[in-house]
């Protein structure tokens, strides 16, 4: 118990991501150090090749509370993209994705009809199957009258 707590606490002195890349004293009041722990420095490094860390700083402060995890989930994401994909970026993967739906809704489309022709098939069969079960009932009647 007593080790963890050590651990704990060592964590806590130790600088997050983006203050040990940019060299600075890492505070209680850095509004980084909650996204960027000192154990995902890639994690930053990729936001601040891409965005730069005090355009991160701005967009930060301008995003509402509740929202400000998520925002930095979307930067990271966004900068992973970016650093595979210097010109499309997340709009390659949407590409790549939509792409991909259309082919699929393709290949859909006669499975569909086929699917259709067999219920077609199947009423059919059900309707025959029903007017022969009617006739069969109309001569029952008749030759035992």
């Amino acid at each position: 118990m007593e080790q963890k707590v050590v651990m704990v606490r060592a964590k806590m002195d130790l600088p997050c991501a983006a203050c040990r890349t940019l060299h600075r004293k890492c505070d209680h009041g850095c509004l980084l150090a909650p996204y960027f722990p000192a154990d995902e420095s890639d994690k930053f490094a990729s936001v601040h090749k891409v965005f730069g860390a005090s355009n991160v700083v701005k967009m930060l402060r301008v995003v509402k509370e509740g929202m400000k995890e998520d925002a930095i989930k979307s930067m990271v994401y966004e900068a992973h993209a970016r650093l595979q994909d210097p010109v499309y970026g997340c709009a390659g993967i949407v590409l790549c994705l939509q792409r991909c739906v259309e082919e699929l809704q393709g290949q859909l489309r006669p499975v569909h009809e086929q699917v259709l022709e067999a219920q077609l098939q199947r009423d059919q069969l059900v309707s025959a199957l029903m007017g022969a079960t009617e006739v069969d009932a109309l001569l029952y009647a008749h030759c035992s009258e």
